[in-house]
């Protein structure tokens, strides 16, 4: 009965993910002291690989920060993307570039 119930209330692979990267990040937090983590660099790694699919990145200009409270650790990722603001500016002014 539970491989049933197990196969009809499966959650949504999103707040699994979520769970997932929270016991890794809790983990790491544990077991680290202050320099940067092998999953950090993995995660900055994988993140890259994802938005590169999608955009033109230049990896000198991308920043990652874990900050790190008492409740809580928040993973920063600052990542500098050519061209939007010109498109942006663009589309307000009703003009387009060839």
């Amino acid at each position: 009965m539970s491989f049933l119930a197990n196969l009809f209330n499966r959650r949504s692979s999103a707040p699994v993910a979520r769970d997932r990267l929270q016991i890794l990040l809790a983990h790491e937090r544990a077991s680290l002291g202050e320099g940067k983590s092998d999953l950090l660099v993995q995660l900055q790694k994988e993140i890259m690989e994802v938005i590169s699919r999608h955009v033109a990145v230049d990896q000198d200009k991308v920043q990652v920060k874990l900050d790190r409270g008492s409740g809580c650790s928040m993973l920063e990722i600052d990542i500098e993307v050519p061209g939007i603001e010109q498109n942006d500016k663009e589309k307000k002014d009703g003009t387009h570039s060839v």
